[in-house]
């Protein structure tokens, strides 16, 4: 091929390739989420990456509408890439619910796609990793939720994080108060949620542009922030806030039955704390919402969110199918580690390498790396017989610590050099004691 032909090799802005040393940990963390909520009782699912437009549309709000990737198909449909796994959940709920059975405790890995503006932590093609239960308006599966998050960030090794939670019943009582439209509650939500990002003087200007709110409407609601405390002291200071409203009183009872809960379960004060400022800015969410933080790294943002919604899947079907779930940002979370300079607890560390030093002896290499792997030994064999040196020096590049190197002498002696790369030393065992050594070593 002649020079002029060749592709650069690129990827697209707010994409990214994932090179081993970050794919480990990305598939360690999943696999840790997976362990608990399979421990929860959630069962997987998957769906499509592509859906028709009008499922999607709508869903997660005006400015979600238009981060969709969204293109015609080479059968004339109007279809789009999912921007999350909620709503594809809310469709396949309403397409399945005789098969499924009710409620239905679910967990959904896979990537989704938002058209944004990329920042620190934040892609345009991102893995989200959920899990929902759906059909009940349990207050026992809004404090199971909560739970799954906190089990699932001490898990992690993360038990340094705050779980920030709130009810959009709260937030209704206190716009109802000030005197706030239902028309223009969205877009007052969609404008606090940004409040950590813009800060409080922001917050207000955008309110009153996009929403039409009046200076001192906006200082009402602004007033959320700064109720701050113990989890009680919160809920009983907001009590003004939404007294006379049917909607606002209804969510203090529910934040008041997750505090109970929580305590119940032995989460501590430190771990979770009602921050009525949040709001979440999807508009399918009607009831808890929740977004956690890493305390030494909060400016990186939330690194599991998500709340209820009892009423998306009643855009697919007449049967009321409410629902309550959390999505943790695995792409925004490894990030964090990355900064933190923290590992994934089980993420590969390598294992050995075995030298492929004797060109007659390819059987020989063969069965002894398979003997080490059936004890649990990570293994990479050199797959030809290049110099020592070489091949040592790929091993190093690799982050492997430990090589074996079995020549023709050892092989008659049945004994192995074993080399530490990190250190340079070596000793010679004999090739029965190998597999212990790696155990104990690798």
């Amino acid at each position: 091929m002649s020079q002029s032909k060749i592709i650069t090799p690129r990827t697209l802005k707010g994409f990214r390739d994932y090179l081993p040393e970050a794919a480990g940990p990305r598939e360690a963390l999943l696999a840790i989420a997976r362990k608990v909520y399979r421990s929860f009782g959630f069962r997987p699912i998957d769906t499509p990456a592509l859906e028709y437009t009008e499922i999607l549309l709508g869903k997660g709000g005006e400015e979600t509408d238009k981060q969709l990737y969204r293109f015609e198909d080479h059968g004339g449909r109007d279809v789009g890439l999912r921007f999350d796994l909620t709503v594809p959940l809310a469709r396949f709920v309403a397409q399945h619910a005789g098969e499924l059975g009710m409620p239905f405790k679910r967990y959904h890995m896979g990537s989704v796609w938002r058209g944004e503006n990329t920042q620190r932590g934040r892609y345009r093609e991102f893995l989200q990793c959920d899990f929902d239960t759906i059909g009940t308006e349990s207050l026992v599966s809004d404090v199971e939720t909560l739970l799954v998050v906190h089990t699932l960030f001490d898990q992690i090794g993360l038990s340094a994080c705050t779980l920030r939670v709130n009810h959009r019943g709260v937030l209704a009582g206190v716009l109802e108060n000030a005197g706030v439209g239902a028309e223009q509650g969205p877009a007052v939500l969609r404008a606090l949620d940004k409040l950590d990002k813009i800060g409080p003087e922001k917050v207000a200007e955008e309110m009153q542009a996009s929403a039409g709110v009046d200076a001192s409407q906006a200082q009402h609601i602004l007033a959320l922030p700064a109720i701050v405390g113990d989890r009680r002291a919160v809920l009983d200071r907001v009590t003004t806030l939404i007294a006379g409203s049917e909607s606002g009183e209804a969510g203090l009872a529910i934040l008041r039955g997750v505090d109970e809960g929580l305590r119940a379960a032995g989460v501590p004060e430190g771990a979770l704390r009602f921050d009525l400022s949040i709001a979440r800015g999807l508009d399918y969410y009607t009831g808890i919402v929740v977004e956690t933080f890493l305390d030494a790294l909060p400016g990186i943002g939330s690194c599991c969110s998500g709340g209820r919604y009892d009423d998306l899947a009643s855009l697919y079907t007449k049967q009321r199918l409410p629902g309550v779930g959390a999505s943790l940002g695995v792409d925004r979370l490894l990030a964090a580690l990355e900064e933190l300079k923290l590992s994934v607890p089980g993420a590969p560390k390598g294992g050995v390498f075995l030298a492929f030093f004797d060109a007659q002896r390819g059987t020989d290499y063969l069965a002894l790396a398979q003997r080490l792997r059936a004890g649990g030994v990570t293994v990479e064999l050199y797959p030809e017989p290049k110099k020592l040196g070489q091949q040592l020096k790929y091993a190093d590049r690799r982050g492997l610590r430990l090589a074996i190197i079995i020549g023709d002498a050892e092989w008659q002696a049945g004994t192995a050099q074993v080399k530490d790369l990190a250190t340079g030393s070596s000793q010679e065992v004999d090739q029965a004691d190998l597999l212990a050594l790696c155990q104990s070593e690798a």
